[in-house]
């Protein structure tokens, strides 16, 4: 792995997001109340950038109308879609108890590939040292 400086600690103030790029990759950093994390700047989806998402927590409903928060600022939301992303493994989030979907049917044709899920979006290391953001890659 290799450490590269990104921007000063400043630049990502807390509750905030900021696009960055590594050897033309696009990283999106995101500060959760002092923690910092480091994706990279794409949904798998339609590849909306990530860093324009609204970072928000695990909402859990028992029934209709009420809802709790069980994990506060651990997912990003891609501001297109919606699909919303874990902030450390980079993991698709979904519970199947609120979701509901169109369907279609699908046929497969021999010689061609699906896209197969959960969809994942890369993860990097990120640390401070001397007030500058550190991502490794």
């Amino acid at each position: 792995m290799t450490d590269h400086v990104v921007c000063r600690l400043d630049e990502v103030p807390a509750g905030a997001s900021k696009r960055v790029s590594i050897n033309g990759r696009a990283i999106a950093i995101f500060n959760v109340a002092g923690t910092l994390s480091a994706i990279g700047d794409r949904c798998p989806h339609e590849g909306a950038s990530l860093c324009l998402g609204r970072v928000t927590g695990v909402v859990r409903a028992d029934g209709p109308g009420n809802y709790r928060l069980e994990r506060e600022g651990e997912l990003v939301r891609c501001p297109w879609h919606g699909w919303e992303f874990d902030l450390k493994t980079g993991k698709s989030y979904c519970d199947p108890t609120r979701l509901k979907v169109r369907t279609f049917d699908v046929q497969v044709k021999p010689g061609e590939t699906l896209a197969e899920g959960p969809y994942t979006i890369d993860v990097f290391d990120v640390a401070v040292r001397d007030d500058y953001v550190v991502v490794s890659l």
